[in-house]
């Protein structure tokens, strides 16, 4: 059966791909994401999020997105640092205003 599969792991890229009568969300993320972790990733159907268990369709959308992007630098808010809104962002009172 045929699905649309949408991979946002590195590169990322989107394909119709063949896959096996009866195939879960586990199997192809196991297939499609050797080297990862299932907890590291959103993982949705059809837009909607899924169980590991749930048996794909004829048509359906997968979409793999990473929680965790490596060398990404946290945007929270860190001790000692004041933070005010500006203009709908926020910016570090001890960085300078370009």
């Amino acid at each position: 059966m045929k699905v649309l599969f949408i991979n946002n792991d590195g590169g990322g890229f989107a394909d119709h791909i063949e896959i096996p009568d009866g195939t879960t969300v586990e199997q192809l993320f196991q297939q499609r994401v050797p080297h990862g972790k299932p907890a590291d990733y959103l993982i949705r159907v059809n837009r909607q999020p899924t169980s590991r268990d749930a048996v794909l369709q004829p048509g359906d959308r997968i979409s793999i997105t990473p929680t965790k992007i490596e060398g990404a630098v946290s945007s929270l808010p860190r001790k000692g640092i004041v933070w005010e809104p500006v203009h709908g962002s926020i910016r570090c009172m001890r960085c300078p205003v370009s």
